[in-house]
């Protein structure tokens, strides 16, 4: 449905959201990363776009990359005022910072 909405209008971050979300819970992480980047560079401010391309960035084990989207989006949340976005990104922030350790996976 999402990609039939995207013949559309192929700019529309919030279909290339919910694609690359949906692809995301498949674990189809790098397909939907490809399509949560085309969301955030169409749509700057989309601060929970964001939060799942760093996480499919973070399943992809390409941490620095994770580190960097999650840092943008902790500051376009923020500025959005919302704070439940920021909180969830801080928290795989903190994964990161785990695994950068060697304690988590």
């Amino acid at each position: 449905m999402f990609r039939k909405l995207l013949q559309r209008d192929e700019r529309n971050p919030m279909v290339l959201y919910s694609l690359g979300n949906e692809l995301f819970k498949e674990g189809r992480y790098a397909e939907a990363r490809d399509y949560l980047r085309r969301a955030v560079e169409y749509k700057p401010d989309y601060s929970v776009a964001y939060r799942t391309l760093g996480r499919a960035h973070f399943e992809l084990g390409e941490d620095d990359e994770a580190r960097r989207v999650f840092d943008e989006g902790r500051k376009v949340a923020e500025a959005n005022g919302d704070l439940q976005t920021a909180k969830e990104i801080d928290v795989f922030k903190r994964r990161l910072e785990k695994r950068r350790a060697g304690e988590g996976p």
